[in-house]
């Protein structure tokens, strides 16, 4: 390669613009922002726990951080995607209607007690193109009497949907038992992904366990970016 060519590859890789994060306020709580120039979706991630990020000034998150959507959100803008990262008190409505004015199709993708708050937001009047739901409290053999299936109550209320479990999953609120009721109740609505391995330490409803996909973020991103 001669010094031309080097020069003119480090000035191009210079001169790309990086994607930077942003606080903005939807319905009066903060999420964060992550657009590339010209977005092919939108994905809204809404992670689980407390669903506490503790946006900053800056894009900045200080919640909530091991948590596997917020831990890979860079990872779907780098496929493209338009991100918003909601917080608990993020109106679902609301962020559909926000991401879908930069660009459609728009998907929520929601963990653990996020899929709570999704089917909440949806059962409000949210209207996603598409919903992913990993580790999901989705029907009453999950393990949990607050689910999915009991918050939207008809599977007419339910978009398109895809559900990505691990099949090792020992949290006791979204056991892999729960899954297979789902499906069928969702009258064609909803198809799994099932999903193996990676690395399974500590509480097993936390990020570190087979519930939070420790080691397969990845092949999560893959298969959640890809539905819409």
């Amino acid at each position: 390669m001669t010094c031309f060519a080097v020069a003119l590859l480090f000035t191009t890789v210079a001169c790309t613009p990086a994607l930077a994060d942003e606080t903005v306020t939807i319905g009066g709580t903060r999420a964060v922002l992550i657009k590339p120039n010209a977005p092919r979706a939108s994905v809204i991630l809404m992670p689980g726990g407390d669903g506490a990020i503790r946006a900053g000034d800056q894009g900045d998150i200080h919640g909530l951080m091991g948590n596997q959507l917020v831990r890979t959100r860079h990872a779907y803008a780098a496929r493209g995607l338009a991100v918003l990262v909601a917080d608990a008190g993020t109106d679902l409505k609301s962020a559909v209607d926000y991401m879908a004015a930069i660009k459609r199709p728009v998907t929520v993708i929601a963990t653990s007690r996020g899929t709570i708050r999704a089917a909440e937001g949806i059962a409000r009047g949210a209207r996603p193109d598409a919903l992913v739901l990993t580790s999901g409290f989705l029907s009453p053999e999950s393990g949990s009497g607050n689910s999915v299936m009991s918050i939207l109550g008809s599977p007419a209320a339910l978009p398109r949907t895809l559900v990505i479990h691990h099949s090792q999953d020992s949290c006791k609120f979204t056991l892999p038992a729960g899954v297979e009721p789902f499906i069928k109740w969702s009258a064609g609505r909803a198809r799994v992904s099932w999903v193996s391995g990676g690395k399974d330490e500590g509480d097993p409803c936390q990020a570190r366990g087979h519930h939070g996909f420790n080691g397969l973020d990845g092949q999560i991103v893959g298969l959640a970016g890809n539905f819409r």
